[in-house]
């Protein structure tokens, strides 16, 4: 037989036994000759002449990647020792020990759906985180068993009670805070009692200091009325405004039943006051008298509201100078308390006239059930944290002034932080009190609302 035919065939069996292996067979020996090793298919044909295929390279022995001895562990190719910075060292893994995969990424956190702001390292925090909680103000006043104020006494005799839990002290200071003060006088009160008061108006600006400023208020049956608002302490506009607030007071007497008088001055043949015309009916002539009004509590509302626009930083006072009568207002008492809690707003007050007596004013100070007391300015000093002296005299409504501006100058001042909702419009009872020393009285509001403008 001609050799190319032979050369042929032998070359077309030599395909077909390779096409013949399976492909791991095929892969397997790939390998091992890229590695210089024999390997051996068992049950396949050998060739009958020659020992490799035909036209199939050499099997030669070849160096692991072909990077033996150019690269240093630790050291990048190309890469001097002198280059070479180390971090961290390269973790020694042991021969024969297995690498464990990286860890699953974690749940989705359904509660936190967005991850929080993680600043770069050794930065420290990039943001401040803003809780709004309530400010809650109280000023303190503390007083022996004589009515002496009592100063000097740390923080940490204080305890501050809101709804019956107690809470932390976050600011505490003794220094004196500039004052504004709303000052309320009351046109009601009779001539002899107004005369005395106006006489002890030239007192009031003794007690003040530059940093404070006055408005000046007066009412009477009718709306109250802003004689100026809040100037200098020490100005000249102070002493003049105090000089238009002295009014004549209410004349007293007893209406007369009969006589040429008891119709009163007429124009034309009719009375001229109607308020003063006959009862039609009444036998005797009996005069139908004006109404009697003591608006207080819309005093004390317009004060409040005179107050309200004041800066922080500044202690609100309303001072009243009333018998503490009050008849016909348009607003509640409740109103007004819980405008003046809301606006961080005291009231002190000196009462004259009959709740000035004892017994009068004794009786109208206690809380008896099914009477309605009509002398409230104490209720407004309990409920705001404020005091009230009672006065008869001309200098002792001077010296009640000045004692009053002493002790509101002087009173401790703390702040807590309350955890309460800013919009809850709810009340919340204060109670502080010092511990470790018997005797003492403690004077502070006795509750807040809170207020959206004086959260953090």
């Amino acid at each position: 037989m001609d050799r190319r035919v032979v050369g042929n065939c032998e070359r077309i069996g030599g395909r077909r036994l390779m096409r013949g292996l399976l492909p791991g067979t095929v892969l397997f020996l790939i390998v091992g000759v890229a590695f210089g090793q024999q390997q051996s298919v068992p049950d396949a044909p050998a060739p009958q002449a020659q020992s490799a295929p035909p036209n199939a390279p050499t099997p030669q022995a070849q160096p692991i990647l072909g990077l033996k001895g150019q690269v240093t562990p630790g050291k990048g190719a190309g890469q001097s020792e002198d280059e070479m910075t180390v971090d961290q060292p390269a973790p020694q893994v042991e021969s024969g020990t297995v690498q464990e995969p990286p860890a699953p990424p974690p749940p989705p956190d359904h509660f936190q759906k967005t991850p929080p702001e993680i600043p770069p390292p050794g930065q420290g925090p990039v943001t401040t985180l803003h809780i709004p909680v309530t400010a809650v103000e109280v000023p303190v006043t503390v007083r022996d068993k004589h009515g002496t104020l009592v100063g000097g006494l740390p923080w940490w005799r204080f305890r501050v009670y809101e709804d019956g839990v107690r809470q932390r002290i976050a600011y505490f200071t003794t220094d004196a805070y500039p004052l504004s003060i709303a000052f309320v006088i009351d046109a009601t009160l009779p001539s002899d009692i107004m005369k005395k008061v106006n006489d002890s108006l030239s007192a009031v600006t003794g007690a003040l200091t530059p940093a404070d400023s006055v408005a000046v208020i007066t009412y009477a049956a009718t709306s109250p009325q802003l004689i100026t608002n809040f100037t200098a302490a020490e100005g000249a506009r102070l002493p003049a405004a105090l000089a238009m607030a002295k009014k004549p007071g209410q004349a007293m007497g007893v209406p007369m039943v009969d006589g040429p008088m008891v119709d009163g001055p007429t124009v034309n043949g009719l009375p001229a006051d109607p308020t003063l015309e006959p009862q039609i009916g009444n036998a005797g002539g009996f005069l139908v008298l004006p109404k009697d009004a003591h608006p207080l509590n819309d005093a004390i509302l317009f004060a409040g509201e005179q107050l309200a626009s004041q800066p922080r930083g500044r202690r609100r006072i309303i001072y009243v100078i009333s018998d503490g009568r009050n008849v016909r207002s348009k607003a509640t008492f409740k109103e007004v308390v819980q405008y003046l809690l809301t606006n961080n707003t005291s009231v002190y007050g000196t009462e004259v006239g009959d709740a000035a007596l004892w017994g009068i004013g004794y009786l109208d100070r206690m809380k008896l059930p099914m009477l309605q007391p009509e002398d409230v300015l104490p209720r407004y000093a309990l409920a705001t944290g404020g005091d009230v002296y009672h006065e008869l005299s001309e200098n002792g409504i001077q010296t009640s002034f000045v004692h009053i501006a002493n002790s509101v100058r002087t009173a401790y001042t703390i702040v807590y932080m309350s955890h309460q909702p800013t919009l809850s419009q709810n009340y919340h009872t204060i109670d502080v009190r010092v511990e470790g020393i018997p005797g003492l009285t403690v004077d502070a509001k006795a509750g807040y609302y809170p207020r959206a403008s004086e959260s953090y």
